[in-house]
């Protein structure tokens, strides 16, 4: 190509071909690179052979000494060293993450729990060995249970009762009344008893609820000068007359307290 050449010399040729004269002949032939580097850079412009210069990844090319992260992100560290990407992610210690923020690098899985020979997933809730009255639930790992709370009762320890299946006392009802119970005196009537609490005008019976009923009598039959017999409500104009304090029978006659001349007789009208 009109260039003289020195026997044995060799030089580069457009296309990437090596050539060498040899015994008056040129031989030449295509170059082969050998690149010691996994991301080497293309070849400059006029080379043949990648550079490892720097680093090509992703498409992107890097300086050397570069440090980036690559395009899926998660938190990876790379470095462009000698034409080899080196890259490094985080290491994430093993263990519960009940809050995961959206921002951390590592992703985790809440610890599973072994309770009882059972394998139970974080969040799960489930019953102590069937029983109702207890719930458990897995959180990263540990097992809390808690017994099922019981409202209160306004009844009586003795009137209380726990059903079969049942996790909280109930209040039984309160057995039917047998009688009336007076507090005032303490005694105690059976249903159906009538009696006078103490005024002979008014009567009481105990009623089948327990309750008591009572009732006064009114008196219609009046006269002037009646006997009042003790225990009996009204007074009684049969009998006879009372007059300054003495009882007298009917048709019985008998001088007057305010007058000596005067004589009264009892009549019943």
């Amino acid at each position: 190509r009109g260039i003289s050449r020195e026997p044995g010399s060799r030089w580069t040729e457009p296309g990437c071909q090596s050539c060498t004269c040899q015994g008056g002949r040129v031989l030449c032939d295509t170059m082969s690179c050998s690149v010691p580097c996994s991301h080497p850079l293309p070849a400059p412009a006029g080379g043949c052979c990648p550079t490892c210069t720097g680093c090509l990844h992703e498409g992107v090319a890097r300086a050397e000494g570069d440090v980036f992260s690559p395009s899926d992100g998660n938190c990876t560290v790379c470095v462009c060293l000698a034409g080899n990407v080196s890259c490094l992610s985080p290491e994430c210690p093993p263990g519960s993450c009940p809050n995961p923020s959206p921002s951390d690098c590592c992703s985790c899985n809440p610890e599973k729990c072994n309770f009882r020979g059972r394998t139970y997933a974080h969040g799960a809730r489930f019953s102590l060995d069937g029983d109702d009255c207890t719930t458990c639930v897995c959180q990263g790992g540990e097992v809390e249970c808690s017994f099922t709370p019981c409202p209160m009762l306004d009844c009586p320890q003795h009137q209380r009762q726990l059903g079969p299946g049942q996790c909280c006392s109930t209040c039984r009802d309160p057995p039917a009344p047998a009688g009336c119970f007076l507090d005032d005196n303490g005694v105690e009537f059976p249903v159906g008893q009538i009696w006078s609490p103490g005024d002979p005008c008014e009567l009481c019976i105990c009623q089948a609820d327990g309750s008591v009923s009572c009732q006064r009598t009114d008196c219609v039959e009046t006269c002037p000068y009646p006997i009042r017999i003790p225990g009996q409500c009204c007074p009684d104009c049969s009998a006879g007359c009372t007059y300054m304090g003495r009882i007298f029978s009917n048709n019985e006659t008998f001088p007057s307290a305010l007058d000596p001349c005067l004589s009264c007789i009892c009549l019943v009208r």
